[in-house]
């Protein structure tokens, strides 16, 4: 994953915080940029997933590595 314009680090936060730290990160973004997320937090990746859906932004990418949840994220509107 190295095709990102912004890095958002939500590593040791819990629900709901990762979620709104990224919901507040891509308001400050252009429409079409990417944003790269990375959790700890295992709910999260059902969490990004349902805020993909609501938002209309795409989630173009979700993985976990070493315990770690990394989620690229795509700002559409």
């Amino acid at each position: 994953m190295s095709n990102f314009d912004q890095e958002l680090d939500a590593r040791g936060l819990n629900c709901p915080l990762p979620i709104l730290r990224a919901k507040k990160t891509l308001t400050g973004m252009t429409s079409g940029e990417v944003l790269k997320i990375m959790a700890t937090d295992p709910g999260s990746v059902k969490d990004f997933e349902a805020f993909a859906t609501q938002t209309g932004n795409e989630l173009l990418d979700s993985s976990e590595v070493d315990g770690e949840f990394h989620f690229l994220m795509k700002k559409i509107l």
